[in-house]
Parts: C-alpha cells; structure tokens; sequence
C-alpha cells in the first residue's frame, strides 16, 4: 500500500511517460510505478531503486494477440515468442491443433513445456477438434478424455475453435463432452452458419469468432454478445473489411488476432503492432486501436491482471516513440526489458526428437495421382469438379470446368491455369489419396508440395504433371517433412521442417530467407500471384471452411459437410 501511495521504494519508475490510458480513453502524462513486477500505480513516485525518464515517449499496456498458431510460423515456440517480443507482443492465446493432429497429446505437451519457462505470457487453448472432421485423416483422434489432463495446466485457458459448428448444434455426444470440460473460456470458428443458429451456439459456450468476413455477419454475432476477433493473417485478411463495423458504441467488443502468420510476414510486417498501423491507417483512433490490442483481448478471455498499465496489473508495457506510427523504441515483460528498437531475446530451444520422423506414406507411386474418366469422354473432355481459389482468403469456390483428357487419363490445363492437386495420408502409411483440381494458383509448369496442409497435415501436393509432382512428394517424405519446388527433374529449393512436419529449429532470419527464396521460385513458375504460396496450398485441404476442398478422402463440399465425386 505505502507503494502504491508513493511513500515507499519500489523497484522502477517511468518518467514523465504519455501513457495511453485504455481504461479513460486518453493519453496523459504521468509517473508510472512499478514493483516486483507489477505495476503498482500512476502519479508520482519519488522513491525508486531505478527510473527511466522517457521524455514524452508513449507507453501502452503489451499487446496481447487473441488467437495464434505458432506452428503456421514455421518456428519453435521459443523462437517465435522472441520475435512477438520484438513487436511489442507479451500475451498470446495459442491453440496448438496444428501439432496435435500430428502428434496429439505429445504435441500439445511440447507446446506448454516449451512455453512455460518464457518471459512471456503463452496461454493455450485446447484443441477441440482433432481432426476437424471425419472427412479427413489425422496423426491423432482426441476426445475429452485425451484432453482432460490438461484442463489443470496454469497455462491452459479453454477450448480452442470449435471448427465442428453442426456436432455442436446437433449436441453430438463427444463434442458436448468436450464443452463441458471445466475451462473458462471456449472459442468459436463458425464461417457461414445461420444467424439463428448463432443462438445455439452461444449458448453452448462459444463467446468469441474469428471466421466472420462481413460487416453484416459482425453485426448478427454482435447481437447475441459475441466478442469479435479482427484478423490479419498470411492468408486470410479481413482486418480492413471488417473494420467499418466497429463504432464508438460497440468498439470494446472487438479484438486483434493473426491466427495464421508465416515468419516472414512477422518479420517485416509484424505481429499485433501491424495490425494496429493497419487500423490506425484506415482511420481507427489510435486509442480505440490500442484497446482493441490490449484490455479487450484481457476480458474477452478473462485474463484479469493483463491488457492495461494500472495498479495490480503485470508490468508488460510497450514504449513508443511515435503513436500513429506505432513505432517500437522498447518491451517489457514483467517489468524487465526484453526488446529494444526491434531487437529480441535469444531463448534457448526445447528438443523435440519424438516428433521428429513423422512422414509416412507406405508404398507410393506416381500412379495414385492419375484420374481416370468413368466412362467414354466424347470430345476428348470431361467435366470436373475445381477448387477456386480467392485472393487473400481462406474461402474457395465450387467451380465447374472442362477438362483434357489424353492418353485415358485426365489433365490438368495450364492454358487454363487450372493445376492438379492432390492430398497424401502421412501419418499412419494407409496409402490413401485425394486427387483433384485447382483453378487460381497461377501455377503453369512445376510443382510444390508440403507436409503444412491444415488441420490434419497430410502431404498436399500441386503441379501441372504427375512426374513433378511425385518428385515434390518424395522430397518431403525424404526431408522428414517441409516444402518443396520442383521443376521438370529438378529440385528448385526446399525448407526441412522435422518437428511434426511443421516446425524447423532454425532461426527465424534463416528461416525467412529460405522462404523468401521458395516464393521466389514459385513465382518465376508464375505461381500463386499476389498471395503467400505456400499459406494458400495449407489451406486447400481444410474442409471447414467453404466452398470446396479436398482432403486425403477426396473432395468435400463444406456446406454440406459430405464428400462429392470429381467427375461430373
């Protein structure tokens, strides 16, 4: 109390800060106190071990970002909380359902143990839908049970996204289990469902989405009380189309995440901190700009002590040398600095050798990927089923085409830029494989192929013939996991990502060179124009997310929630 009144010493204080109140909605100078790693007040502190005199710099509580996955990073856990470190990022909620449908129990346990001993505030969510559906095949089947063991964990803080929106509406029996294990917090993901059925939803637990992409679908979540999750990620970017629904009047309902972040982006870009330049950019006040970054993510998921620079908060704050611009002069964590002017900490890095080798896929053959007619193909066509692909999104279309049939076997259309596409089982050798076509890539000659292929992570490979594409596929299997380029009989470059198929060890720089080097590639094969390549290809595979996509069973139509033929 004497502290907190300024009447005894404490550890820091901040002098003369332009602290960015996100409780009052203004920025004032004052002193700001710190001791044992909180803060324990602002006004005037006379009495301090250490002081800093910031000179008019801005301080903002640590950004906190609402939803990630660090696996879509390519990065170990330490050395992406380092690099979030470096972007004014001191609290993330991580749902690591990436790594637990490769590893299960095992992946989600790597994640908290790699955590927990960080300057950092990592919380997880559980993974509530290993795999997303029976549509698909995964490294692992977790129940309530398999995630019951967790629930106790400090870091643990709910159900990550509940992507089986109709196993909830139809109260299905293991994912009601699920919504009843004694967490806090349950997080929704529920693109295109009904607005009545949002009713339901809310009321079985699920209190935030990231999966809105209209205003008027923001609005209709808003009405039932939902806290509305602004997204800027690699692939999907719906920050800026989202942002006119937010008011003065509904402003403390909306939060900032990345969900899915290559490293790359979070290298040049940013983590939160550029989503804020993007709001502040596009006429968001920067105030309102900081809250949504801060308190809000703090009480949408009920982490009291966190989002704010106020008496009894952790002492995690960002000093600025520019508001507007969001520019980053140091980071603290707990009242200790851990970034200044872009640099970071060096963490030292968790070893994972039992989720190393985990590229299976039997006895392969450039044959699984021929598609045959069903019958007689007059014209020397067929009509097929194709993925379409939309830029900047998350979303595919249902297109119909025409395609080439030579030799008795259907082609792909370079004309057309129409590729073949194709997702291998890795994780159990059962030798199944989903064969169809993609239009929208921009791909004309070549191949890529990867072992990142959301949510189940089977091997997902595209090109414009079959023999680049088994050389794609049997360099993965070779690298024990990662992306590929090839190109006639050549390997173009690859990145080896052993840790479950998803994660490299190396640093971050290395990391992003390697895939800047690959986009380079990919791009002098006239792929994947104006989008991140290989976040695109990952995202094929996901049947939760409409309209059409394609897993190790085959093509699905998400709407529907049921596998459709390729041939028409």
């Amino acid at each position: 109390m004497d502290a907190a009144r300024g009447r005894a010493e404490i550890d820091l204080v901040l002098r003369r800060a332009r602290l960015v109140n996100v409780f009052s909605g203004e920025i004032h100078l004052t002193e700001i106190g710190i001791d044992r790693g909180k803060f324990v007040g602002i006004g005037a502190f006379e009495k301090a071990r250490r002081e800093i005199d910031l000179d008019g710099k801005y301080v903002v509580p640590g950004l906190i970002d609402g939803h990630v996955h660090i696996e879509s990073s390519s990065l170990c856990p330490e050395e992406f909380c380092a690099l979030l470190l470096s972007h004014g990022v001191t609290a993330a909620v991580v749902d690591p359902h990436e790594i637990a449908n490769v590893a299960g129990p095992a992946g989600i346990r790597y994640i908290l143990d790699a955590l927990s001993p960080l300057p950092f505030n990592g919380f997880v969510a559980l993974p509530s839908c290993v795999p997303a559906t029976d549509l698909e095949t995964s490294g692992a089947r977790l129940a309530a049970e398999d995630l019951r063991p967790f629930v106790d964990h400090p870091r643990v803080i709910g159900l990550g996204e509940v992507m089986d929106y109709p196993a909830v509406l139809e109260a299905r029996p293991d994912m009601t289990a699920k919504l009843e294990l004694p967490v806090r917090h349950r997080d929704g993901h529920a693109p295109g469902i009904a607005p009545q059925d949002l009713n339901a939803y809310y009321l079985a637990g699920m209190t935030t989405d990231h999966e809105c992409t209209t205003p008027e679908e923001v609005l209709e979540r808003l009405r039932r009380g939902f806290y509305i999750m602004l997204r800027e990620g690699s692939a999907a970017r719906n920050l800026l189309a989202l942002l006119p629904a937010v008011t003065g009047e509904n402003a403390s309902r909306f939060l900032f995440v990345t969900d899915d972040r290559h490293v790359t982006d979070l290298l040049r870009e940013g983590s939160i901190d550029h989503l804020i330049r993007l709001a502040i950019r596009a006429g968001c006040p920067p105030v309102r700009a900081v809250q949504m970054a801060t308190i809000n993510a703090a009480r949408a998921f009920g982490l009291a002590g966190l989002g704010a620079v106020a008496p009894g908060y952790q002492a995690d704050f960002v000093v600025l040398n520019d508001l507007e611009r969001f520019e980053i002069e140091a980071v603290y964590w707990g009242g200790e600095r851990q970034s200044s002017r872009g640099s970071r900490p060096r963490f030292s890095h968790l070893p994972a050798p039992h989720l190393k080798n985990s590229v299976r896929i039997g006895n392969w053959s450039a044959d699984r990927l021929a598609v045959r007619p069903d019958g007689p193909a007059p014209g020397g066509t067929v009509r097929a089923r194709v993925i379409g692909v939309r830029e900047f999104s998350l979303l595919t279309d249902a297109l119909e085409r025409e395609l080439p049939v030579q030799d008795g076997l259907v082609q792909s259309d370079p004309a057309r830029g129409i590729a073949k596409i194709a997702v291998i089982e890795r994780h159990h050798a059962s030798g199944r494989v989903g064969v169809g076509f993609v239009e929208g890539l921009g791909l004309q000659r070549g191949a890529v192929a990867s072992t990142v292929a959301h949510d189940s992570h089977n091997l997902v490979v595209a090109g414009m013939s079959d023999a680049e594409m088994d050389l794609a596929v049997r360099t993965c299997v070779e690298m024990g996991g990662g992306f590929c380029l090839v190109a006639g009989d050549r390997v173009l470059g690859r990145l080896p990502l052993p840790v479950a198929g998803l994660i490299t060890e190396r640093p971050a720089e290395e990391t992003a060179d390697a895939l800047d080097e690959l986009h380079r590639l990919a791009r002098g094969l006239g792929a994947f124009a104006g989008t991140d390549p290989l976040m695109t290809l990952a995202f094929l595979s996901l049947p939760v997310i409409p309209e059409l996509k394609l897993t190790d069973r085959g093509l699905v139509d998400v709407h529907s929630f049921q596998p459709v033929p390729l041939l028409l």
